[in-house]
């Protein structure tokens, strides 16, 4: 083979490479964001796993718990679902639907019977003292099988540990929007949607100065000048709700950094509301003025404010004393 078409054929391979690469890159890809609506039984005995259908919610009687059924925004590649659904979706589009069969071993375990241990009902409070409770033994999370006097069968496998599931999705839409995408974070994040939106602010930052290389000495202090940039802010309203969410007390610093690095934005900033009392001021605050240097100060300086001269009612009520 001469030279010219040693060269040709590598030109060919590589337009084959690239061909391929650009097949694979088609559809969905992990770090999309995608609404997916989804419903999860396990294969042997029907048992509802997860499901974001309202009208299957009703019928397994699920239908009155605090979450809300609806499809959910999430990112493929991310461990939110399955593996083994995460594979079938990506490479795909907006409209596909499925049905994907999760072995138990990838699902939430093999039924371990190491896991079943016996234990002293002392340990167990004694409002969770009876088969199916949940209950924390030694830092493990596990059910009460059977109690029988003092001793009780405490299972710490998974309630669903040894079960296939079978799990059937369809893609909804891709999301772009990233309100909707912070959204949809949060509520994986939290189990809820806080009120957000997105603003780019202008922001005054010290930025260092860069100093002639002639000119430069080692020991002298860097200088730094302000500078006005604009900054991509998203901003969460803080409800009670929020504030007092166990998932995000314990993390909140993860999940704003994590929230930056998915949506691209340059930080978070969380916004505590307070409500008014209508006027009606703390409680105590006109007996706290009543005393002390401090109460007559402020009653001082609220008279200057008014352009009242404070000696002329001194005297006048003088007067009506006498």
């Amino acid at each position: 083979m001469t030279e010219e078409e040693e060269a040709e054929a590598e030109a060919q391979a590589d337009d084959v490479d690239e061909n391929e690469d650009a097949d694979e890159a088609e559809g969905l890809q992990a770090g999309d964001f995608v609404t997916l609506a989804y419903t999860a039984y396990t294969t042997e005995d029907d048992q509802l796993v997860d499901t974001t259908d309202p009208e299957v919610a009703e019928e397994e009687g699920v239908a009155d718990q605090a979450e809300e059924f609806e499809p959910r925004t999430l990112v493929l590649g991310e461990g939110h679902i399955f593996d083994e659904v995460e594979e079938a979706i990506i490479g795909g589009e907006v409209g596909d639907s499925g049905s994907v069969t999760i072995e138990a071993a990838e699902a939430f375990g093999e039924y371990d019977p190491d896991d079943v241990q016996t234990v002293s009902a002392e340990k167990i409070d004694e409002d969770d003292r009876y088969p199916g409770a949940n209950v924390q033994i030694d830092g493990k999370q596990g059910y009460i099988s059977t109690i029988v006097g003092g001793r009780a069968r405490v299972d710490f496998n998974h309630p669903l540990a040894g079960e296939d599931v079978e799990y059937e999705y369809e893609v909804v839409e891709e999301v772009d929007d990233i309100e909707q995408q912070a959204a949809g974070l949060f509520e994986m994040y939290l189990g809820m949607e806080p009120d957000l939106w997105i603003e780019t602010d202008e922001v005054e930052e010290e930025v260092p100065v860069e100093s002639d290389e002639d000119d430069e000495d080692e020991d002298a202090e860097p200088e730094f000048e302000t500078e006005v940039v604009e900054k991509e802010t998203l901003y969460l309203e803080a409800t009670p709700q929020m504030t007092m969410n166990q998932q995000w007390m314990m993390g909140k610093q993860q999940i704003g950094q994590d929230v930056i690095d998915k949506l691209g934005v340059d930080r978070v900033i969380v916004q505590e509301v307070i409500d008014g009392m209508g006027g009606m001021g703390m409680p105590g605050m006109m007996g706290g003025m009543g005393g002390g240097a401090g109460g007559e100060a402020d009653i001082e300086e609220a008279l200057e404010e008014a352009d009242v001269d404070a000696d002329e009612i001194v005297e006048e009520l003088e007067g009506a004393e006498e």
